[in-house]
């Protein structure tokens, strides 16, 4: 059960709709914008000034989950 503040983040409380998992009746993914991040309570100073001003992946491309596929038929 996490707490934040929703005004630089996006919620995500119907993933179907995101074509995301569902493991969960209360299941709800929350995604960051623009230049924000999250940072851990416990030391929470280290975790800002470690990824202020960084770009972070934070997840998989779309080359990472596309697989090429082809049907050839014979002439």
């Amino acid at each position: 059960n996490l707490g934040f503040d929703d005004n630089h983040l996006f919620v995500g409380r119907k993933p179907e709709r995101l074509f995301l998992p569902k493991p969960h009746v209360s299941t709800a993914y929350v995604f960051t914008l623009e230049d924000y991040f999250f940072a851990y309570p416990n030391n929470y100073n280290y975790y800002v000034n470690h990824y202020r001003n960084t770009f972070q992946h934070g997840g998989v491309s779309l080359e990472e989950m596309v697989i090429p596929f082809a049907y050839l038929k014979a002439k």
